[in-house]
């Protein structure tokens, strides 16, 4: 089907600069989200997506309110959200959205690209099933400022109100259950995985396992400097400060050198974990392994 924009096809392949110029809505819409101010979001309501993870989950659920996410540089943020009331990471999401719609009749799939721009990105939008709508397009030029000769992303973070569909620029203090297994994940090359189980309302960790991280003492010998240019793909990029990208590097080395084999330690019985969040504190609620 076809990646469309206000009813009209979106021509793929083409540059970012030309795909904005040609279509004004999504760059008004991109110029609206970067004008925001940064809202504090806290633990209350709030399922926080790190990288190399996607939620899916819609109004009835009573646990989560906010969905949100942070730290793109030079990942991506997306947003797809299907109206009605209800490469290989694109059709995971997809089938996640479809499968929790429950084949809903009159609505349709709007897609937010709020901080990062890749052409194949949209191509691989462009080659689903579904028509899906290009809503908000915040990339190039449109998402970066330069300081220094050096240039930066405007938009770090974005949050997701699911009962209203705003989407706004945001800031996390709580970064979810078992943060630091989840970055061992990605920082040891997990794929893409869905964490959010909406029909139970319940924050699911599959089982899943990484071999030993190689060098862990010596990385964790090095100083800030050398965490920052070794580990990010964009160390001057890093947000507003780096203390946090290296910090967060820290502690996930910490972790894997603690947990170097976790399928027996932390996943006994090769089990999920589940998490029940309380929406009223935020807090989540280990309630069971399966």
């Amino acid at each position: 089907m076809l990646l469309l924009v206000e009813g009209l096809r979106v021509r793929l392949p083409q540059s970012a600069e030309d795909l904005v110029r040609a279509h004004q809505p999504p760059e008004e819409r991109a110029r609206l989200l970067r004008g925001q101010s940064v809202q504090q979001v806290g633990a209350q309501g709030l399922l926080y997506v790190q990288q190399r993870e996607l939620a899916v989950t819609s109004p009835k659920d009573g646990s989560i309110s906010i969905l949100g996410s942070y730290d793109a540089t030079t990942c991506h943020i997306v947003v797809l959200r299907h109206t009605s009331h209800t490469k290989a990471e694109v059709p995971l999401i997809m089938n996640s959205i479809k499968s929790f719609s429950d084949h809903a009749q009159g609505g349709r799939l709007e897609l937010h690209l709020p901080p990062r721009w890749e052409a194949s990105l949209l191509s691989d939008f462009d080659g689903q099933e579904e028509d899906i709508h290009l809503v908000t397009l915040c990339v190039t030029e449109l998402n970066d400022r330069e300081e220094n000769e050096n240039h930066f992303p405007v938009i770090y973070g974005i949050a997701v109100n699911v009962n209203t569909a705003e989407i706004y620029r945001a800031a996390f203090q709580d970064r979810g259950q078992e943060k630091q297994l989840r970055a061992a994940r990605a920082l040891t090359g997990g794929p893409m995985s869905s964490i959010c189980d909406a029909k139970t309302e319940q924050l699911r960790i599959e089982p899943f396992s990484w071999v030993p991280f190689p060098h862990v003492d010596f990385w964790l010998q090095q100083d800030d400097k050398q965490i920052l240019e070794n580990f990010s793909t964009s160390p001057l990029a890093e947000s507003p400060t780096h203390t946090h990208f290296v910090e967060h590097i820290r502690s996930t080395l910490m972790f894997l050198k603690k947990y170097p084999s976790p399928t027996n330690t932390l996943f006994p019985g090769s089990t999920a974990l589940l998490y029940k969040i309380n929406e009223d504190s935020g807090k989540k609620y280990h309630i069971q392994m399966e």
